[in-house]
């Protein structure tokens, strides 16, 4: 396994295509969608006709793709597969290396304005004592991360080409962060790595009813009941994407592929449903952080791979591979507001050793990207709770 120097550099001609096929879309028809509530339907036509208008006209990708490159980044080949990563160690030698993993449809970008807040802190108005060395892996089949040929390329799996990235790098002990996947995928170290693990931390914990317990409901407030007895309704009508990529995802990939139109709405939809915004995705994430996470799909032309990560989910479930629990693994959750998927409090006590909880005041789904300043001091913290047992 070796470790070679990378950075984003997309040629010319491939923004030429992309402007040439920003120009020559082919929009659907226009229907009166008054009665109904904006986003109800999916991408509203005029809010896509004006972000597709400012990725041809106002992105400038040139600057996104230097953002990303002020970062140490790099490729290593696990298991005959190239891995990309961000590896922004701390100036402080003393530093905790961090697992940080993104989901979908997210990537690295979600976490450039929070990797400096932990590497060095103090510089945020922190402590250099609380410093992180992070690593930050794209997914496999994500960004310029390899994807698996064949099925078989699970969170379970990814989770041990991310314990395999850590030891490549020298680390033998090391916390995990996640959300979305990055959780998912998290939540199986513990059965691959338990004494490499200094903790873990999750932005989303899938609400799980913990086992041998008669009534569940018995255990959770009155307004974590009345979230959980709305799951049903609310599920149905957001997890439609789920369904089809869970599915039959390499339908859905041709028309991605082909078109960002196609892809900007899709994921557009995702970041409105899922931020905590006032009905613009921009009072939660600006247009050119949304492009470039966009775009960074588009170019790695990764939205097929991507997406075949939740059929493999969905086939381990099918045969009841879940990841152990209770976890003992010195475990902090954090809920934020806008997030659809929130874990009660007693329930996430009986699956994990809790000893750092959360409520933010803000933010949602996509927390980094959201509220970067936040996200980053609630990790912080939660590394003061577990550093007695580390040092």
């Amino acid at each position: 396994m070796s470790v070679r120097g990378f950075r984003v550099s997309v040629p010319d001609s491939a923004i030429a295509d992309l402007e040439q096929r920003l120009d020559n879309v082919r929009w659907p028809d226009a229907w009166d969608a008054s009665g109904f509530a904006l986003w109800s339907w999916g991408t509203p036509d005029g809010y896509l006709r004006e972000l597709v208008g400012y990725w041809r006209d106002g992105f400038d990708w040139r600057a996104a793709e230097a953002r990303i490159n002020r970062f140490d980044q790099f490729l290593a080949q696990i298991d005959g597969l190239d891995i990309h990563f961000i590896h922004q160690r701390s100036p402080h030698e003393g530093a905790t290396p961090l697992l940080m993993a993104h989901g979908w449809p997210g990537s690295i970008v979600e976490f450039l304005e929070v990797i400096p807040r932990l590497t060095e802190p103090e510089k945020f108005g922190g402590s250099s004592r609380d410093a992180f060395h992070v690593v930050c892996p794209s997914l496999p089949g994500y960004g310029f991360s390899e994807a698996g040929r064949a099925p078989g390329m699970t969170p379970r799996r990814i989770a041990e080409r991310h314990a395999a990235l850590m030891a490549l790098l020298g680390y033998d002990h090391f916390v995990a962060q996640g959300g979305d996947w990055g959780a998912v995928i998290g939540r199986y170290l513990p059965d691959i790595c338990p004494e490499r693990l200094l903790g873990l931390h999750f932005n989303l914990s899938i609400p799980r009813p913990p086992e041998g317990v008669d009534d569940p409901l018995a255990l959770v407030t009155p307004e974590e009941r009345t979230r959980i007895e709305g799951w049903t309704t609310d599920e149905w009508m957001l997890t439609g994407y789920s369904h089809i990529q869970g599915t039959k995802p390499r339908t859905l990939s041709y028309g991605l592929t082909d078109s960002p139109v196609g892809l900007a709405g899709w994921i557009a939809e995702k970041f409105h449903g899922w931020t905590e915004n006032v009905g613009d995705i921009r009072d939660a994430v600006s247009w050119d952080d949304l492009l470039t996470n966009i775009a960074l799909y588009w170019f790695t032309g990764t939205i097929a791979s991507s997406t075949r990560l939740y059929r493999e989910h969905f086939d381990i479930l099918r045969q009841g591979i879940m990841p152990s629990a209770p976890c003992t693994v010195p475990t902090g959750l954090a809920n934020y507001p806008g997030e659809i998927w929130q874990q009660p409090r007693a329930w996430a006590e009986r699956e994990y050793n809790l000893v750092h909880w959360y409520e933010a005041p803000h933010g949602g789904h996509f927390a980094a990207f959201e509220q970067p300043e936040l996200f980053a001091g609630d990790l912080l913290a939660f590394h003061r709770v577990i550093r007695p047992s580390i040092i």
